[in-house]
């Protein structure tokens, strides 16, 4: 079972930047890896996504405020988030997949235990 541990969360005030990082246990083979978050009351969706050979997927919200990217040899995966609103107040969690594309449309079987990020207005 691959571990995965979310760092970065914070309380930040709109138009501010955070960065998330995820690291995965020693020895781990990832293939996609991805960002999802969860605000209160709704479901978890799909933020961002990348595969080992670096290719990326966010989705439309997020799509020119937020990077995603990966470093193999350290296996972690981080989330930039630039020009942060309200709306993207949420617990994000960190995911692996055993698929390595179409990263927007396939399971992610492996979860990190999440990061709070609070954006106030």
């Amino acid at each position: 079972q691959v571990q995965l541990v979310e760092s970065g969360g914070g309380l930040v005030q709109a138009g501010d930047s955070l960065r998330l990082s995820c690291a995965a246990s020693q020895g781990t083979f990832l293939y996609g890896m991805g960002w999802f978050r969860q605000a209160p009351g709704k479901e978890r969706e799909f933020v961002a996504a990348i595969t080992r050979a670096g290719t990326t997927y966010y989705a439309d919200s997020v799509k020119g405020r937020f990077t995603i990217s990966r470093d193999n040899n350290k296996i972690t995966v981080d989330l930039q988030m630039n020009s942060l609103k309200p709306v993207d107040t949420a617990v994000y969690y960190c995911a692996s997949s055993k698929w390595n594309n179409n990263l927007r449309a396939v399971p992610f079987d492996n979860w990190g235990q999440g990061t709070q990020v609070t954006v106030s207005s």
